[in-house]
């Protein structure tokens, strides 16, 4: 992948939406500009999972502006990824055609855990080098991030269904604020946070940091009120909590620091701050400047450097699924050798869908590790639906696909017809696992690929084929099941002079 001298991240929350434009230095970025725009994404979620229109508008209107900055820079350069609210709306996948058009860049929706990654990422990069194990924990709009790491590293990640914008729409409508209300929202916070209370309890960090929006409202709310000496303090959200019930009403606090967009928010934020202290066992906590869009500036920045947090799971999933190394080294290298004679685009796309092509040949065989039968089609799911640090939702959806076509019927998969982007990395796939069905190390004959609009054509030596009649039978089946997504395929005997 190409280096840039600019890069930025788009990080669209549940609550907020915000741009980061930087420059890179070496291994360093220097922030160069930001943008960030209350959409309050979340707050458009009805009861149904359905992403209300006016929602939408707000997005797409907030998408328009953050497009005009990025305007000129290259699409490798920039990564936007969406959160809590895009995993879950049922029509997300709609709404997504229309942001990438307002936005002009792709949109990378990314699981629970992957955002925790990026998160501590992102929080660590702009702290100073500790020897302390911490606690980093995120409030978003729709999720709350909890993250146990050592240095840059990651120990411990989790992500949960609850958010400053679902529990205020839940919990306190319109902004009021009653004691029993609030009691029944940090019940539910402290429920949420239940099953990970064990390995996230004080005694497995030294020091608590905060980040993103919750965790700095509440921060300047203590400090500016003098409840707080620096950051949140246990005895300081009691104060606040008090403050809050006595008003009835965040409209009517009279409060130091109170920022006009943060209180439609306040409450539920308020909420789940209040049960992590509790549950987490946490005194005191200090306040990071850096969050999710750091961490994916410096994620888009590794993989410009050769540290791919992808090729670290990838290589990961091998060893837990006992992969056949050798078989995947064949599949490997022959599919590549295919893939190179036939791939089309430009030069970054043809680079990255080569990547890809890579990380399933080497995975190709997770699956087995279930059943032999149907192989391809269990490691289609486990890439699917895995946690897989450094990967999209919609990679791996792609590298869920492109496994599930390395053998069988293309005739059974949705949609196929449509993902011709695809086709020349699946047509490779499926020739190295045709060609390596015996698993040992054969000795191939030159195979050439050509290939115009819809139409393969593949040339072998004829001694080889006819020493070879089971790779024959089932290039004879391979010209039928293109058929399917309307590809022509062929294959012909070269004569040796």
């Amino acid at each position: 992948m190409h280096e840039y001298d600019t890069i930025a991240a788009v990080d669209l929350g549940s609550n907020s939406f915000r741009l980061q434009v930087a420059r890179v230095v070496e291994d360093q970025i220097y922030p160069l500009d930001s943008l960030k725009e209350t959409v309050r994404l979340g707050a458009g979620l009805s009861a149904d999972k359905i992403l209300d229109e006016e929602s939408q508008q707000r997005a797409l209107a907030c998408l328009r502006l953050f497009g005009e900055r990025l305007r000129g820079l290259p699409i490798h350069a920039v990564r936007v990824v969406g959160t809590n609210t895009l995993r879950i709306a049922k029509n997300s996948a709609a709404f997504l055609k229309l942001a990438e058009q307002a936005l002009g860049f792709p949109i990378e929706v990314i699981a629970g855990r992957e955002e925790a990654r990026l998160i501590y990422l992102g929080v660590s990069r702009g702290l100073p080098v500790s020897q302390s194990r911490r606690l980093v924990v995120d409030i978003g709009g729709g999720s709350t991030e909890c993250i146990i790491g050592d240095g840059y590293d990651p120990l411990h990640m989790e992500s949960l269904y609850m958010g400053c914008v679902s529990y205020s729409k839940r919990f306190f409508a319109d902004g009021k604020v009653g004691k029993d209300a609030m009691q029944q929202a940090e019940l539910a916070a402290r429920m949420e946070l239940q099953p990970i209370k064990l390995n996230f309890s004080a005694s497995h960090w030294r020091e608590a940091i905060g980040s993103s929006g919750t965790a700095r409202a509440l921060a300047d709310l203590l400090e500016q009120n003098g409840w707080s000496a620096s950051g949140i303090t246990a005895d300081g959200l009691l104060h606040l909590r008090a403050a809050m019930i006595k008003a009835g009403d965040c409209k009517r606090l009279n409060l130091l620091g109170m920022k006009p967009d943060r209180i439609p928010v306040l409450p539920g934020g308020f909420a789940i701050m209040s049960a992590v202290f509790t549950e987490l066992g946490i005194q005191q906590m200090t306040v990071a400047a850096t969050a999710l869009r750091e961490g994916v500036l410096y994620d888009l920045l590794g993989r410009f450097h050769h540290k791919d947090m992808r090729d670290v799971t990838v290589s990961q999933f091998m060893r837990r699924y006992h992969i056949d190394m050798a078989q995947a080294k064949r599949v490997e290298e022959f599919s590549l050798s295919i893939f190179d004679q036939v791939a089309e685009g430009s030069e970054e796309d043809v680079k990255v869908l080569r990547q890809k092509l890579l990380w399933v040949a080497r995975m190709h065989e997770i699956g087995i590790s279930i059943a032999h039968s149907g192989y391809h089609k269990h490691s289609a799911y486990i890439l699917e639906n895995a946690d897989m640090p450094g990967f999209s939702k919609m990679e791996q959806s792609q590298l869920g696909l492109l496994v599930r076509t390395q053998r069988g019927s293309l005739g059974k998969v949705y949609g196929l017809a449509e993902k011709h982007e695809l086709w020349p990395a699946i047509l490779a796939l499926r020739l190295a696992v045709l060609f390596y069905r015996s698993r040992t190390d054969i000795l191939l004959p030159a195979v050439q690929v050509k290939c115009r609009p819809n139409d393969y054509r593949v040339k072998l030596e004829q001694k080889w084929l006819e020493q070879n009649s089971l790779i024959e039978n089932a290039l004879l089946a391979e010209a039928k099941e293109w058929k399917a997504p309307g590809v022509s395929f062929s294959f012909a005997a070269i004569k040796q002079e």
